[in-house]
């Protein structure tokens, strides 16, 4: 079920991203693996050419809205996933043509609307009840580090967040979560 609100959730399981990824396929599954593999703005992922992922291990980028403490923007170096490498290897395209290809024939990345139509279109064939848009992509991302024991600290420099607080807002911890964890140490 898809509602409209303004905020969106994160993919928060394991199997709801594989579920995720089945509804995907080509251009549009590479943008969901990606997504939340990166934690990248979409409109960071959209700009995105083939050229800066073949052949790469890792993937530079100077995000157009994160900012250090010093005001300044800094390139970001992410790791590339063997999934991420094995998919830009299959492309057919060019280093300069977008990765996201817009299929108007036009040479320009999708937009963000597209984007967003596409995320949705596959919450409804994966059969997920969540609130989705372009953001879940960086929200799940976040979700996972943290859910993996990454250190607050660490994700809230990633996402350029000021507090802790803010980036477990931002995430999505919700006051049932907090509650699970104090049962799981209940002596």
């Amino acid at each position: 079920m898809i509602t409209l609100s303004n905020t969106v959730d994160a993919i928060k399981t394991k199997r709801d991203i594989e579920r995720m990824k089945k509804a995907l396929h080509g251009r549009d599954r590479l943008l969901f693996v990606m997504g939340v593999s990166f934690g990248l703005r979409i409109s960071d992922l959209l700009t995105l050419k083939i050229g800066d992922l073949r052949n790469q291990s890792h993937l530079t980028i100077v995000e157009k809205k994160t900012v250090n403490t010093r005001k300044k923007r800094k390139a970001r170096r992410i790791k590339l996933s063997q999934t991420v490498i094995d998919e830009v290897a299959k492309l057919d395209g060019k280093d300069d043509d977008y990765l996201f290809q817009s299929r108007k024939g036009d040479n320009k990345p999708i937009s963000r609307v597209q984007a967003y139509r596409i995320l949705n279109d596959a919450v409804k064939r994966a059969g997920l009840s969540i609130n989705v848009g372009t953001h879940t992509l960086r929200k799940s991302f976040g979700w996972q580090l943290y859910n993996n024991g990454i250190d607050i600290t660490r994700i809230m420099e990633i996402f350029g967040h000021s507090t802790p607080a803010m980036t477990l807002k931002y995430i999505g911890i919700t006051s049932q979560e907090i509650d699970d964890a104090y049962e799981a140490i209940e002596v």
